[in-house]
């Protein structure tokens, strides 16, 4: 047999699989906005709540994970779901104290202001909430974290090439409800995928299994909080939940330890 046939394929640079996310979420955009505005205003409410119902589903196959056998393996059957309690909990605390939710509100207002101009108040309030809910919808789900360690620990990318083209798909439906505010998420792609990517780049296997299942179970239930404001049930202050993913894995080492 030929040694060509036996030699692995190439290995793609790390961070590729995070530039053809952001390609195709601008590309998305573009698209969803400039059919947008051929939407009378009742489909593109109801594209919002398709959108709502989705992100429910994404989030329950995700919360899913604190049934995982790993995870009650490492810290006990009955572990589990206080750990995501605690997390949610302790991460609320701590986002609502660190004022998160109003950082990432100021940061796509600033945006607004830098990109859209001198629009009006509701042009301005769509774009923010198309910022806020696109950045959380890209940015929280398990593929973010683990396509972005495995991309940084040479794996591939395949995992961020899916989830790429998931995200095109959901940009098209929010830039026709939400606008240009849509685009301006791929800034936070760019931190939060780029920097995971790194950080699996210099630290190796930076998760194990049961530690992975964790963040992914309270991922699902920051997600929850982003259907319920697509769907206009109760604006949920989500950013103020994200430090929940890194307390999960914390506390799954510390019941670990004291087991």
């Amino acid at each position: 047999m030929s040694p060509l046939l036996l030699s692995p394929p190439p290995m793609l640079v790390p961070g590729v699989g995070t530039a053809v996310n952001v390609t195709t979420v601008l590309l998305g955009c573009l698209l969803g906005v400039l059919l947008g505005h051929r939407l009378p205003e009742r489909t593109r409410e109801l594209v919002t709540d398709g959108l709502g119902l989705v992100t429910l589903l994404i989030a329950a196959t995700a919360a899913v994970e604190v049934l995982s056998p790993t995870l009650a393996d490492e810290v006990g059957d009955s572990a589990p779901m206080l750990i995501v309690l605690g997390s949610v909990l302790l991460g609320g605390i701590t986002g609502s104290l660190l004022r998160l939710e109003q950082r990432v509100e100021g940061l796509g207002r600033f945006l607004q202001r830098r990109l859209a101009g001198g629009a009006g108040s509701v042009d301005r309030q769509r774009f923010v909430e198309g910022f806020v809910v696109a950045s959380l919808v890209f940015c929280t789900g398990p593929l973010t974290i683990l396509g972005s360690l495995n991309d940084g620990l040479g794996n591939g990318a395949d995992q961020l090439f899916l989830k790429s083209t998931l995200d095109g798909f959901a940009a098209i439906a929010f830039a026709a409800s939400f606008g240009w505010g849509v685009a301006a998420s791929v800034l936070t792609i760019v931190v939060v995928q780029g920097g995971l990517t790194l950080a699996g780049l210099g630290l190796g296997d930076l998760l194990p299994e049961a530690h992975l299942a964790a963040v992914t179970a309270v991922g699902g239930l920051v997600l929850v909080g982003v259907a319920l404001r697509l769907l206009r049930i109760r604006e949920v202050a989500v950013s103020d939940l994200l430090p929940a993913l890194v307390v999960a894995p914390l506390l799954v080492q510390l019941v670990a330890v004291l087991r």
